[in-house]
């Protein structure tokens, strides 16, 4: 029987524990504290993040690291991004190896501008440097545990690992790909984030479908930019990590990002809507770091920096949208 250890309990890393322990294997969730843990384990589900989803027998809960981590063949890392450095401080001296390290955490961190699997690899061992891997896509929970039909992407530097993982992760409803572009994969899937909050806002202010549709085309333009620059694949952001996440995300009714966008533009304090929601809209700190990172890298950004503005500089709403229709007229590849 496979082992796997999920490492965080949202939302995320439950339905992900959840489907692979229905398909027999044994998985180890950490919790944070022994409270959760013990809850988890009596409840036998995680009704704070995925309600009325039962855990199979083969799911349990402990906030031990070491027993979540004991010949663990797979370690998944499923926090928010800026507390992944402080998450693998606490469980980084119980990984063994040969296990393989995967994330789903889609950010960047704000004081680094480094991306996740950076951070872990700068959190670990070196031996465990090529045995990291992240996980991207279009994939909300709710509608994995509930068995539709998804696809994703498992990116890693070392393609065997990828494909190691890929075949453990795949089912007749979750279809897996593999790809060697971590680093497109990971600002794919963090940037994007960024673009969803101003179509939520572009929503929240009544505009149509021709503007969403605008902000999607563009701000997929612009974080290809910053990953190309970044040293990206160009080609990434045309498969799931990219355009499929992006549309999902910038659309559906499931998007925290895109809800975040909404309520702005409704009128509510950014710290009210993030304190009134239960998992984490990742855009937001994200919005900063990839500013920081822009600048480093020297790549223009419109869209996204008119998110940034009215999330940290008080621009209202209703100004970012005439703020980039009226910028100087230019090509449109360029």
């Amino acid at each position: 029987m496979r082992r796997i250890a999920v490492i965080g309990t949202t939302a995320w890393g439950t339905t992900v524990a959840v489907m692979l322990a229905a398909r027999g294997m044994e998985v180890i969730l950490w919790a944070r504290t022994e409270e959760e843990a013990a809850r988890l384990n009596s409840d036998r589900e995680n009704a704070a993040h995925l309600p009325t989803v039962s855990f199979p027998e083969t799911l349990r809960a402990t906030s031990s690291p070491a027993e979540a981590l004991k010949v663990a063949e797979i370690t998944i890392l499923a926090v928010p991004s800026q507390t992944m450095r402080d998450n693998l401080n606490i469980i980084k001296d119980h990984l063994r190896e040969p296990t393989l390290i995967l994330s789903l955490s889609k950010g960047i961190e704000i004081e680094t501008t480094k991306r996740m699997s950076e951070v872990i690899a700068e959190s670990l061992a070196p031996e465990f440097g090529h045995r990291i891997a992240v996980l991207s896509g279009p994939n909300f929970a709710k509608e994995v545990i509930l068995g539709l039909p998804t696809a994703t992407v498992i990116a890693a530097a070392d393609i065997q690992a990828a494909e190691t993982i890929q075949q453990i992760m795949s089912s007749p409803n979750f279809r897996a790909y593999v790809n060697r572009d971590i680093v497109g994969v990971e600002l794919a899937g963090a940037l994007k984030n960024i673009i969803a909050l101003a179509t939520g806002m572009s929503d929240g202010l009544g505009y149509g479908d021709n503007t969403r549709a605008a902000l999607i085309t563009r701000g997929l333009a612009e974080i290809t930019r910053l990953g190309v620059a970044a040293g990206a694949n160009p080609l990434t952001f045309s498969g799931l990590a990219g355009i499929g996440d992006l549309v999902a995300t910038c659309t559906s009714q499931l998007s925290r990002n895109r809800f975040v966008g909404q309520e702005l533009a409704r009128g509510r304090p950014l710290q009210e809507i993030l304190s009134s929601m239960s998992g984490i809209a990742e855009g937001v700190g994200t919005a900063a770091a990839a500013r920081e990172l822009a600048r480093q890298l020297g790549v223009e950004m419109p869209v996204s920096e008119q998110v940034y503005r009215v999330l940290f500089e008080g621009l209202a709403v209703k100004e970012g949208v005439p703020a980039l229709m009226e910028r100087e007229l230019k090509h449109e590849l360029s």
